[in-house]
């Protein structure tokens, strides 16, 4: 049974990245889509998205990382899978479930789900074009408006040559609404030969258990959840081993709390630092009272300064960087 990091655009990036997998309990993780058109991209979009490729594709914390890539032109998602591969992507991950219309509306993500034989063409072109030993993992909803061809798109992906699914069990045009229909995850699973991880509405280790339950598959992708609660994995994970594991409370989580304002400050421009904090302590509110107390008190903030002092570290000690601007292409 293993226990995955979902890759949510705008969210989930490097440093998302490290300070929850620093928890435990993740097996592996996912880059944020590299949105493919009709072209090989330069290295330096790859080192944007996963500067872990210079990292042996792991996290700080070791955790491995998969390269996901979305779009729908056969040879250009090939070939940019290959270059992934070369760069060091231990594993390449297509994305067909992103909901995004604006993604939806250039071909790419879950409007392909309409199209089974197209998907079909996808993995089966970018499976031919990367080294065998190297394996394809594929993330898909329930379908676009309806569940209905669910079992065509997930036997198009196995025959396509996809080592893996994940299936967020909603539609596109559920979004994100509850409840995930887990019972489709099992439908999935019954038409596959490959393993099947199922995701969606997991906050709790309740929930997981319940999942688990409906869906028949142990395999799980995190993906709120976690960022709301950032040892539920963790949790997860010393159920499934038989082990006491006790929640981690907000002064506990403290230090990582710092660490993640410590990168941002470090990789994002000071004016939108403090947004990418606020944004993540809106998720902690959900289990951390404590969290609105301190989203309060910066809602209005702009001043990196002001959040700096709030978390102990001295005026002008963080700076913020041009590394990721400066790879090779």
């Amino acid at each position: 049974m293993q226990i995955a990091l979902a890759p949510m655009e705008g969210l989930v990036d490097h440093i998302m990245r490290d300070v929850l997998t620093e928890q435990g309990g993740i097996d592996w993780c996912v880059t944020e889509f590299v949105r493919i058109t009709d072209q090989l991209l330069p290295s330096r979009t790859y080192h944007r998205l996963a500067p872990e490729l210079e990292q042996n594709a792991k996290t700080p914390a070791g955790t491995p990382l998969r390269v996901q890539l979305l779009g729908s032109d056969p040879q250009a998602m090939a070939d940019n899978a290959a270059k992934a591969c070369e760069m060091g992507a231990p594993v390449i991950d297509l994305n067909f479930g992103c909901p995004s219309k604006t993604v939806n509306n250039s071909c790419g993500g879950a409007i392909l789900l309409r199209e089974p034989e197209v998907l079909f063409k996808i993995v089966e072109a970018v499976r031919a074009g990367m080294p065998a030993h190297i394996p394809l993992t594929t993330k898909m909803r329930l379908g676009y408006d309806s569940p209905d061809g669910a079992m065509d798109c997930a036997r198009a992906l196995a025959d396509g040559g996809s080592a893996q699914i994940v299936v967020h069990a909603r539609t596109k045009t559920d979004g994100y609404k509850p409840p995930a229909h887990w019972e489709w995850v099992a439908k999935v699973q019954d038409v596959v030969s490959i393993p099947v991880f199922a995701n969606g509405d997991i906050w709790t280790l309740d929930d997981w258990y319940r999942c688990r339950e409906v869906s028949g598959v142990d395999h799980v992708m995190l993906g709120r959840g976690l960022v709301s609660r950032p040892d539920l994995a963790k949790q997860i994970a010393c159920a499934r081993d038989g082990v006491e594991y006790q929640l981690k409370t907000w002064d506990e989580l403290q230090p990582m709390l710092r660490e993640f304002w410590r990168q941002v400050r470090a990789f994002q421009a000071p004016r939108s630092a403090p947004g990418r904090l606020k944004q993540w302590l809106a998720m902690l509110i959900r289990n951390y009272p404590e969290a609105q107390v301190l989203f309060n008190q910066l809602r209005k903030v702009t001043d990196c300064d002001v959040i700096d002092q709030l978390f102990g570290f001295a005026v002008g000690q963080l700076q913020h960087t041009e590394y990721l601007k400066q790879q090779p292409a």
